[in-house]
């Protein structure tokens, strides 16, 4: 998804965020994303948030693919 992204420093952002969001911790608050991140405080992935610019049609269009590609590999196909 790295297309969508202008900086590189964006494309690092979103996978910690990503890894953050999909890690055991039990609460997903930006806190505990960015800990889980191995970031020591919330400051640099809220600032992604806010600030970064990105492809928002390009990354759904990339996250559907992404989807649709696991459920026809599961089985899933419509």
């Amino acid at each position: 998804m790295d297309d969508v992204f202008v900086r590189p420093a964006s494309r690092r952002n979103l996978r910690d965020m990503v890894r953050g969001l999909l890690s055991d911790v039990p609460r997903k608050k930006m806190w505990q994303v960015a800990e889980a991140a191995g970031h020591p405080d919330p400051d640099r992935l809220q600032d992604f948030l806010a600030r970064a610019s990105w492809d928002a049609d390009g990354l759904r269009d990339r996250v559907r693919e992404f989807v649709m590609d696991a459920g026809r590999r599961c089985g899933a196909d419509r």
